[in-house]
């Protein structure tokens, strides 16, 4: 079967104007969302739904996307730190061949390594209380996904601007 993902620039040409992204973070317990501005040039985490069932929780999901006008779902890829693939990437790539029939909303990965870590160390030196942490590091952490990826679209937007911009000077501007 083939892979139900698209690349992240496929993603972001298929948006209309005003939709915005959700970023997840899925984990064995909850999957943490972080929602984007309808500029995709924020991300804000949203909320962390508690998984019960996966027709319960695509449920969930698919009604926050609804709600908030969500054109695409930028889902984190649990890479080990050497890139290769162990059970949570399976785990998660398992749930997106399921989502994926359920809805038209097109979704492509991003490398998360390290996320839930930054964001705990983040934490942590806010002197968040233990509990605190618990309660918001899924969706701090979908958050830090979704701003992953669109900081890479709009660095590559702003690149393919000055190019653009140099080529109307007639390639004179530096």
């Amino acid at each position: 079967m083939a892979e139900p993902s698209i690349s992240l620039d496929d993603l972001f040409s298929r948006l209309q104007p005003g939709q915005r992204l959700i970023g997840l973070d899925l984990g064995s317990t909850t999957i943490g969302l972080a929602l984007s501005d309808p500029g995709q040039r924020i991300a804000s985490p949203l909320e962390t739904i508690r998984r019960v069932k996966f027709g319960k929780d695509v449920a969930i999901l698919l009604g926050i996307c609804e709600k908030h006008n969500v054109g695409g779902l930028v889902m984190g890829l649990p890479l080990n730190m050497d890139g290769s693939e162990g059970p949570r990437v399976q785990a998660t790539r398992a749930f997106v061949r399921n989502l994926i029939p359920l809805t038209r909303l097109p979704l492509a990965y991003w490398d998360e390594r390290l996320s839930t870590a930054a964001v705990t160390r983040t934490l942590i030196e806010a002197d968040t209380s233990r509990a605190r942490r618990a309660e918001v590091v899924d969706k701090m952490a979908a958050a830090f996904i979704l701003q992953g990826a669109l900081d890479m679209m709009g660095k590559k937007a702003r690149t393919a601007q000055e190019a653009a911009e140099r080529e109307a000077d007639g390639g004179l501007a530096p």
